[in-house]
């Protein structure tokens, strides 16, 4: 069964039938954060994905999520002053793909990122956003790989449930060097953990030299979509030399009935050479043309 996209809290073009561009702090990391939020207001998007990345975004989960609820309060009313709304709060427990990884096969570990992530739901809500993303996980090499799966599979199916108590739909981001690197593992995780739905982020998949067909199962899962420029080994490349058919992939989200956010999301870290392109022009190259086809 196809599961149902979130529905916006708020009157909003979203629920007029039209889709709703929103940018990534995170896409501007040398700047403070009330200048980055300056800057994505004056690029005229409407809403903002909030990087919560330890060591390495500006707001790190070990500091707001001590009091996430005036924490996310402040954050409110930081995006309020600016005509912003918080459309995804993406958390990241970690550098490293195995420190915290949801479905690590020590106990210890797995109860920290289930309190991080319990708090993320107090923080995201505070905020006033109504969608949280977050990784799900890698291949463990000492256990079998049905192991490594199976507690995936709890561990997002638990945090479906809890966020669901929040009013927050949750959705998982299927990456480079996770769990479900190919489109077929996502779809599998999808119908595997009951209620999940997927951050859908194309660019992972033409990075491997994928084609656009490739992430079409996906759409009816999808309940965030991320958007930037990518070719095959490059995962985040200029407008000119993009290899992703992001015209055909709306004209799929607004099929399924698609009420989500499209979100402009470059990256600036040295890793799989994303710090190589201009951020803020690509984003308005980006910008431009899906204003063109939404």
């Amino acid at each position: 069964m196809k599961k149902p996209s979130p529905k916006p809290t708020k009157a909003s073009d979203a629920q007029k039938g039209r889709l709703t561009l929103a940018c990534a702090d995170y896409a501007f990391p040398l700047l403070p954060h009330g200048k980055v939020l300056d800057l994505i207001s004056a690029l005229e998007f409407k809403a903002v994905d909030i990087g919560l990345f330890e060591k390495r975004s500006h707001i790190w989960p070990s500091s707001v999520l001590t009091s996430p609820v005036r924490s996310g309060e402040k954050l409110s009313r930081r995006l309020a002053d600016r005509g912003l709304r918080c459309a995804d709060v993406f958390l990241q427990t970690d550098t490293s793909f195995v420190s915290y990884a949801p479905n690590h096969p020590e106990p210890a570990p797995r109860r920290v990122a289930r309190d991080w992530f319990l708090r993320t739901l107090d923080y995201a809500s505070a905020g006033g956003a109504r969608h949280v993303t977050a990784l799900p996980g890698i291949w463990f090499e000492n256990e079998k790989p049905a192991a490594s799966w199976n507690r995936c599979c709890e561990e997002m199916a638990w945090r479906v449930e809890q966020a669901g108590k929040h009013r927050i739909v949750f959705g998982v981001e299927a990456h480079v060097g996770s769990i479900v690197i190919k489109p077929g593992d996502a779809l599998r995780l999808a119908k595997d953990a009951p209620g999940l739905t997927l951050t859908l982020d194309c660019t992972h998949f033409t990075r491997n030299g994928l084609p656009n067909s490739a992430a079409y199962p996906l759409v009816p899962y999808t309940s965030h979509f991320h958007a930037r420029c990518a070719r095959k080994g490059r995962l985040q490349t200029s407008f000119k030399d993009n290899a992703i058919d992001y015209a055909l992939l709306l004209r799929g989200l607004k099929r399924v009935g698609y009420r989500g956010y499209v979100v402009v999301e470059y990256v600036w870290i040295d890793w799989e050479h994303c710090n190589e392109v201009d951020n803020i022009s690509e984003t308005i190259l980006l910008r431009d043309f899906l204003r063109k086809h939404l």
